[in-house]
């Protein structure tokens, strides 16, 4: 399904968007990778793995997958031909359980991408990385690309049914490589200083207002 997908969503959609991309070249085309990127719309899911030059696997509600009927059977296809993968975020372990998914897709040698504020910004500031994208780097020792998005935030804003036309950047930055550079580091200090690297390389691509703290999620988002 990835495939067929693969072939006439990307093309479609950059005929009608006209994506503005710069950096593919930073993207491996092989071999384990973290896409790491700030997070504006519910879109950015969608929107990363159509430009990027390789499959991009990405975490997203359970319920997309759940659905009955024919309208939750090609829900279903939609999300697992885009290379998504289901996570229960009502489940108190599901912070774990994604970070085994993460590293399961990694240890095939894959891509995975993933949003280090955790939820999506509301007020177009860049927040706080959580350490989740430093533990999977260290623990599976590939590099980081950091991603930065502008305008998706208003591709797809939140109530809005169907996408507009709006022009979108889409940056890859230079990898960051954490193999072998935090031997004898304390691991707690090891995550901080490799997400706050991450975190600084984002902004640098977006030059989106640091807001210094963490992004919580509503709770009914």
């Amino acid at each position: 399904m990835y495939s067929v997908l693969h072939a006439v969503v990307p093309p479609l959609a950059k005929v009608v968007w006209r994506p503005t991309v710069t950096g593919v070249e930073n993207v491996p085309r092989t071999g384990a990778v973290i896409l790491a990127s700030n997070h504006l719309s519910f879109a950015d899911s969608l929107v990363i793995p159509i430009v990027a030059p390789r499959k991009v696997a990405f975490l997203a509600k359970s319920d997309y997958f759940t659905g009955r009927g024919v309208r939750g059977a090609l829900q279903r296809a939609w999300f697992e031909g885009m290379g998504m993968l289901p996570v229960d975020r009502d489940d108190p372990k599901a912070a774990i359980a994604s970070l085994d998914t993460a590293l399961e897709v990694l240890g095939r040698g894959e891509a995975f991408g993933l949003y280090p504020e955790g939820t999506r910004s509301r007020d177009g500031r860049l927040y706080r990385g959580r350490t989740g994208v430093a533990h999977l780097a260290l623990t599976a020792g590939v590099p980081i690309v950091p991603v930065g998005l502008t305008g998706t935030e208003r591709l797809q804003p939140v109530g809005a049914r169907y996408p507009k036309v709006v022009p979108i950047t889409v940056r890859f930055g230079a990898p960051i490589e954490v193999a072998g550079r935090y031997d004898g580091v304390p691991l707690g200090r090891a995550r901080r200083e490799v997400t706050d690297q991450v975190m600084a390389a984002i902004q640098a691509l977006t030059g989106q207002e640091e807001a210094d703290v963490y992004n919580e999620r509503p709770a009914d988002a």
